[in-house]
């Protein structure tokens, strides 16, 4: 399939992950369990992306992705695959708002680099072939910006600023050989943005991080072809339709909305730990398009259609209406875990954001 300059984001939008349905976590955990061979999952995998792309257009979406069907883990899945890097059992998970999560994450065992054969990249092709020319391709990997923690980091560099050319590097040659496959939308999801926005760090710091994290992304994006879109999507932690972190964009806005090169950011709006739209300021005039999570993906229950709409009459306070768009707040499953509801509840929603945004874009 070939792209040329997708108008992506879209005005109705998501942010890709999709709950996991019965039949393949069944088969995940009878593969785990060696009662299953790797090709009879891929299997199952390939036949529920199927289905779910179908779903995906019967909603109205023009945009679709794979539900990140062929991960555990939104981040980690893609992080443990650069060369350089794995997946290890911690003493504990991450500490998130009701609950601790599963004990999994990702550290450095030798200086990152490109993987040539990370095996994302057999799922992209397979997703571009899938869908063929009925909708536009969008595929989500975790930010260059997840790895900047020192755990992760794990003493194989002296600092951050000595990492950020191999992530860059790694990352760009990653980019490159997603656009060869076909791929002309990608997401970079970055939960180490909202980190920065609402830890209690030291102005001088918070401010060298959100520096270094846009220049990281730029650096990633320098000489990205013309026809390929690469949005962010800052995320507050989503795990079993709990939450990790709460507070506004204000303190990072001026920084990372002004300055980095992504063609649109999709920002978490969907209740009051998000903040105000006041920091929306900071998006440059026909710069980045703004994708407004207005609606939840945590629950099932359906937003009122006339509130969703009256809060991005409020945005256009910032930014114009022709540079917004509406999404979910966030994936329905950035875990294999998924959040709490159902899988009928999860098309309807993104239905509801297809006939908003209809309304709203008429």
């Amino acid at each position: 399939m070939t792209q040329t300059l997708v108008k992506a984001p879209f005005r109705a939008d998501q942010v890709g992950s999709l709950l996991r349905p019965e039949s393949l976590k069944k088969a995940k955990n009878e593969y785990k369990a060696g009662k299953i061979t790797a090709e009879q999952l891929h299997e199952v995998e390939r036949q529920e992306i199927k289905r779910a792309v179908d779903k995906q257009i019967e909603a109205g979406l023009q945009v679709v992705t794979e539900g990140e069907f062929g991960r555990d883990w939104w981040h980690s899945t893609f992080m443990e695959h650069l060369l350089g890097a794995e997946g290890y059992i911690p003493e504990q998970g991450y500490n998130f708002s009701n609950q601790e999560t599963d004990p999994y994450d990702v550290r450095l065992v030798d200086k990152v680099a490109y993987n040539p054969n990370h095996p994302f990249f057999q799922q992209a092709k397979e997703l571009v072939e899938i869908v063929g020319d009925r909708a536009v391709v969008k595929f989500t990997i975790p930010s260059p910006n997840q790895f900047f923690h020192p755990n992760i980091i794990n003493g194989q560099y002296k600092d951050f600023e000595e990492f950020a050319p191999d992530i860059i590097q790694a990352y760009k040659e990653t980019i490159h050989e997603f656009y060869r496959i076909g791929i002309r939308y990608l997401q970079l999801d970055d939960v180490y943005l909202a980190v920065i926005a609402t830890a209690d760090f030291p102005p001088a710091e918070k401010k060298y991080l959100a520096e270094l994290a846009v220049r990281v992304v730029n650096g990633v994006l320098e000489g990205k072809p013309e026809d390929l879109t690469v949005t962010t999507h800052v995320c507050r932690g989503n795990y079993r339709s709990d939450y990790s972190f709460s507070g506004g964009y204000d303190t990072v806005a001026p920084i990372v909305f002004a300055n980095e090169k992504v063609d649109g950011f999709f920002l978490e709006y969907d209740d009051e730990r998000s903040g105000s739209f006041e920091p929306l300021k900071y998006i440059p005039k026909g710069g980045p398009r703004v994708v407004l999570g207005l609606v939840t993906s945590k629950t099932g229950q359906l937003e009122d259609k006339e509130a969703i709409k009256a809060r991005v009459q409020e945005a256009t306070k910032y930014v114009p209406l022709e540079q917004l768009c509406l999404s979910p707040q966030c994936g329905f499953a950035s875990t294999h875990h998924g959040n709490i509801l159902t899988e009928e509840e999860q098309w309807e929603k993104l239905r509801f954001v297809v006939e908003t945004a209809n309304e709203i874009w008429e």
